[in-house]
């Protein structure tokens, strides 16, 4: 029989002397998003549940209007669940207000948007700038800098977006997305406005940066041959997670 001290720590799926199991950077808790239309309640997200360790990397794929952008507009505290809870670094992202969900955005999330999303009156290094400004780091030059350098743009530092390629303009984006070592990374559809060349260096990038950086990494994206360079795929179809699988044995396969 065992003793009060070993049966908690089986509770808590340890036993005496093991190290608990690290808390997930990602819980994501019967998410349901639903609004109303003319015909009544539309839901577009029913009861999606997952979690990520830290460090993993999750591509999110199925069909155009299946719920995935919104679980990743859910996930990054842009948009809120009609039920459900979020924890994302051991933090209950579904009990903040609007304004500490932005702060706690600011410090611990990158974004990477299919649109790139820079901000038109800055240059390349002034969007990178950007997020490390927001939450006052000291000398921040030097890094934003040294990301621009990274991503291969050290040379348009001082071009505008409108001047820069569909292809430059997301790897300014990839810098912004990194340059506060973020512990969280989200994008969605990443290539979705590139060529397909183009799209390739740019997703050959990220997963460079991700890898460097060691972010757990959410990807929404259609493309079969991306979401394959994630070590998990989560296929949502109707709103609903149908799919929940590793892709090392795909990978492993090919080798």
């Amino acid at each position: 029989m065992l003793d009060f001290k070993t049966a908690a720590s089986k509770l808590a799926g340890t036993l005496p002397g093991m190290k608990p199991a690290a808390t997930p950077a990602i819980i994501a808790d019967r998410l349901t998003k639903t609004v109303r239309d003319a015909d009544g309640i539309l839901t577009i997200l029913d009861s999606a549940s997952f979690s990520a360790a830290a460090g993993e990397s999750i591509a999110v794929i199925g069909p155009s209007g299946s719920g995935k952008s919104t679980l990743l507009g859910l996930l990054a505290g842009l948009d809120q669940a009609s039920s459900g809870k979020i924890q994302l670094l051991g933090d209950d992202l579904t009990a903040m207000d609007e304004e500490a969900r932005a702060k706690w955005r600011s410090q611990r999330v990158g974004f990477v948007f299919q649109s790139f999303q820079l901000l038109p009156n800055l240059t390349a290094l002034e969007n990178v700038l950007l997020p490390l400004e927001l939450v006052g780091t000291a000398s921040p030059m030097p890094r934003a800098q040294a990301l621009l350098e990274r991503v291969g743009l050290a040379q348009r530092a001082n071009h505008y977006p409108r001047t820069l390629s569909g292809g430059e303009q997301q790897r300014v984006a990839l810098a912004r997305a990194f340059v506060l070592h973020p512990p969280l990374l989200f994008a969605d559809e990443p290539t979705g406005s590139l060529d397909a060349a183009t799209g390739e260096r740019v997703i050959e990038l990220l997963f460079e940066l991700n890898r460097e950086y060691a972010s757990t990494l959410v990807l929404v994206t259609h493309d079969e041959r991306v979401a394959k360079r994630c070590a998990r795929r989560i296929r949502i179809e109707a709103g609903r997670i149908v799919e929940d699988q590793s892709t090392l044995s795909e990978t492993t396969a090919g080798i």
